[in-house]
């Protein structure tokens, strides 16, 4: 009954996740996109440019746009996964329409605002439902299908979809907007990026040394992260040390450089970006974990 009841509330924060997540964007693309005469993505894009000109629902038709794709999906990807896009499609159509009032509101008239602006709200909307393990649907159906089938990446295969919209909007309404439009999906993708993946970024580091317990010790005690020992082997020399992993905050990797080279001037150090940290330390608090 307790993971019966976990995993209810569980969807319930993530079909919330979504609701909101497709307000956002969808507030966006009424705000900022629709009065500059942009454009966005996939099917809602085509959505646009039938809008601009004949007025009918963009979100009524991003939903009709989908249809034949969702057919496709379910015999190809299967019915778990269409299910779920099927939920995220409607919400997002929803969502669109809801929020068409919002196009006489238009807060900036200059139109490169407008396109940075409507890209970095889209990006934290679609970075939501993206987070929450959702879709709206569009080109992401195709491209999934592109990447099973035919192995290529599915970043590239939207990219491409998106291209031909982008052109034939730049071949209909000039080569401004087109351009315009290209500004907005370019930072759309990096905020949905940094929003899908999270914000609470750290780096790893990975420290080689033959002193590895005194280095290992002075971290604990002088900048108090915890470190973890690695089961390490030279392959040249055949000898067995421990590799030391730790992962720190942006302000604490020059304390870690100067303990590793003040103890040994050779230990070999590699850091990374680690996109998200969960757990102890980061995101609950020690006791909690010693608790449970």
């Amino acid at each position: 009954m307790k993971l019966t009841s976990l995993i209810s509330k569980n969807q319930t924060f993530r079909y919330f996740g979504m609701i909101i997540g497709c307000l956002i964007a969808s507030c966006s693309i009424n705000l900022f996109i629709v009065p500059s005469h942009l454009l966005t993505g996939g099917a809602t894009g085509i959505a646009i440019i039938v809008y601009y000109l004949s007025e009918f629902p963009i979100g009524v038709q991003t939903f009709l746009y989908n249809i034949p794709l969702l057919i496709i999906s379910y015999k190809l990807l299967g019915k778990k996964y269409t299910i779920d896009i099927i939920i995220g499609t409607f919400i997002f159509a929803a969502c669109l329409d809801a929020m068409r009032f919002l196009n006489a509101y238009a807060p900036v008239d200059d139109i490169m605002l407008a396109s940075i602006f409507g890209g970095v709200f889209n990006g934290i909307g679609y970075g939501i439902v993206f987070r929450m393990n959702g879709s709206t649907g569009g080109f992401d159906i195709l491209g999934a299908i592109i990447k099973k089938y035919y192995s290529m990446d599915m970043g590239a295969a939207i990219f491409c979809f998106n291209c031909i919209v982008v052109s034939i909007a730049g071949f209909m309404f000039g080569i401004a907007p087109a351009m315009f439009t290209l500004i907005c999906m370019y930072v759309n993708s990096q905020v949905t990026d940094k929003v899908s993946a999270g914000f609470n970024r750290k780096k790893a580091i990975l420290i080689v040394s033959d002193k590895s317990k005194e280095i290992a010790d002075e971290i604990i005690n002088i900048v108090g992260r915890g470190v973890t020992f690695l089961h390490g082997q030279g392959a040249f020399t055949g000898r067995e040390k421990n590799v030391i992993l730790v992962v720190v905050s942006l302000t604490q990797i020059a304390k870690i450089k100067i303990i590793t080279h003040s103890i040994d001037e050779h230990a070999f150090l590699l850091i990374m970006s680690a996109s998200e940290v969960m757990g102890r330390g980061f995101t609950e608090p020690a006791s909690k974990i010693v608790k449970n």
